[in-house]
């Protein structure tokens, strides 16, 4: 007899796991996308998504980690929260800009 249940327990499992996906959040139709902004000075090399200034071409094209001129798109409002090693406040920018010198070592 318990043949006759395993297959009908495992088609509810399925169902209730199935079911749960499409009541999660991100998945609901009207739910608005995250808002983004562009972030210069916090992409790593060839891992931005767009204009990573003269020499490249778009995404994918930043040839060091931080450069000033090449953005990623982050959450909105945390740009300028993002650490940057290039950046004068040490943060991401909302434009491009111009790097400081790097750290002398001793």
């Amino acid at each position: 007899m318990s043949d006759l249940r395993t297959p009908a327990l495992t088609a509810a499992a399925l169902a209730a796991v199935l079911g749960s996906a499409l009541l999660a959040p991100a998945a609901r139709a009207g739910d608005k996308p995250m808002a983004k902004e562009k972030c210069y000075g916090v992409a790593m090399a060839g891992k931005n998504d767009c204009a990573a200034g003269p020499g490249t071409s778009c995404a994918g094209t930043a040839k060091s980690d931080h450069q000033a001129n090449a953005w990623k798109y982050v959450p909105a409002g945390t740009c300028t929260k993002t650490a940057s090693k290039t950046s004068p406040t040490g943060h991401g920018q909302l434009a491009a800009f111009t790097a400081k010198a790097a750290d002398k070592a001793m």
